[in-house]
């Protein structure tokens, strides 16, 4: 797909089929996320693929019980990418942004629906998040930036909405 084609195109999905992506899909759209420009190129950011059910589940949980919700925020994806970053670089929030939209654009690239479900930060701020990351052996101070779901949609692509006629303002 050409790429500035598959910028226009790729929408959030929230509605997924429970059937598993192919772990080398998985990986190709790991390595995009991995290229995404950072600040001082100090590679601040990680990313822990869950493929697990069990995991899964747990987080999706933990950043349900965020609200007090009680619904599957994930929206029934197999496979969620958590995004952090470690707090020291100053660009860590930025840097963790620009990794998630690799992520989903690469995903939309191969096939593959995503969204990016927000509360990442509060679900590793929790002891059982914090436990998560231990036992990941992932150290120092990190700060959830994002869950990137990803799946088969199992629901009709939203149209693409219209651009606001003032996102862009020139000076010439």
């Amino acid at each position: 797909m050409e790429a500035i084609e598959n910028l226009k195109t790729r929408r959030s999905i929230r509605k997924f089929k429970s059937d598993m992506i192919p772990k080398e899909t998985i990986e190709k759209i790991i390595e995009a996320g991995t290229y995404a420009p950072t600040g001082m190129n100090l590679q601040s950011p990680v990313i822990i693929a869950v493929t697990n059910k069990e995991i899964r589940d747990r987080l999706s949980v933990l950043n349900a019980s965020v609200f007090g919700l009680g619904n599957d925020p994930f929206y029934g994806a197999p496979v969620v990418l958590v995004v952090l970053a470690e707090k020291s670089a100053p660009t860590y929030l930025y840097d963790g942004s620009l990794v998630m939209g690799n992520l989903m654009n690469a995903a939309h690239a191969y096939g593959i629906s995503s969204c990016w479900i927000h509360r990442a930060k509060e679900e590793f701020e929790s002891e059982e998040g914090k436990e998560i990351l231990k036992k990941l052996g992932i150290e120092g101070e990190y700060e959830g930036i994002g869950n990137c779901i990803l799946g088969y949609a199992d629901c009709e692509e939203p149209a693409t909405a219209p651009r606001k006629s003032n996102y862009v303002y020139w000076i010439e």
